[in-house]
């Protein structure tokens, strides 16, 4: 009578027949091999489909950022999952490489501001985009942003006419490395940072 024939997709994932220290560094490995080939963040669900019930996610992160603590790259948390980056420090030596950045396409200051607004006050409208920023918020700008995947649309208003609002998207945390829209700086820290203040134009956004 022959062996039973088993299914490559299924995965051992409580590794039993491991010591614990052994089964630990299987886990550690999985995630490092995961993390590395997604080209997004990975979430949690994701993640725990290759580790035990046992196993603490939030503990095995933690010891693989420890070990990779004198690579050029990191895991971070960011839209909702956690993705492998090159640590800031690094960051010039992709500009010489590729001349910018790897991440995006550069946004112009007028659609940064328009960005900030919407990250800010969102679900929000054209109109009262406009009306905040005390000036036309054109739609070729909103659709700039969308090409970039960095806003979409939402709920219709209540207003007349019912327009769309606007709000961001995974991509647009993935792209300021935010885990989520609660790790959006306090509007003191960008008035610090020149990036919002008195006089500047579109300041009342933040307001």
């Amino acid at each position: 009578m022959g062996r039973p024939s088993r299914d490559p997709e299924v995965l051992d994932t409580e590794l039993e027949a491991l010591p614990p220290d052994l089964r630990w560094r299987e886990w550690m490995v999985r995630i490092e091999a995961l993390l590395f080939a997604a080209p997004e963040p990975v979430p949690r669900e994701v993640l725990a489909r290759l580790v035990g019930q046992e196993c603490s996610l939030d503990l095995l992160l933690e010891d693989l950022a420890a070990e990779l603590a004198a690579r050029p790259y990191e895991i971070v948390a960011v839209a909702g999952g956690w993705q492998f980056r090159t640590r800031p420090r690094h960051a010039h030596l992709l500009r010489i490489a590729f001349g910018s950045t790897t991440t995006a396409q550069d946004i112009t200051p007028g659609e940064l501001v328009v960005l900030a607004a919407i990250a800010y006050h969102q679900p929000i409208t054209r109109g009262a985009l406009s009306e905040m920023l005390g000036r036309d918020v054109s739609r070729d700008t909103i659709g700039q942003l969308r090409r970039l995947d960095l806003i979409a649309s939402g709920s219709r208003s209540p207003q007349p006419g019912a327009p769309y609002t606007y709000v961001t998207t995974a991509r647009f945390l993935e792209r300021f490395g935010l885990d989520t829209l609660r790790d959006l700086p306090e509007i003191e820290a960008l008035e610090d940072a020149g990036l919002a203040g008195e006089g500047d134009e579109g300041a009342d956004w933040a307001r």
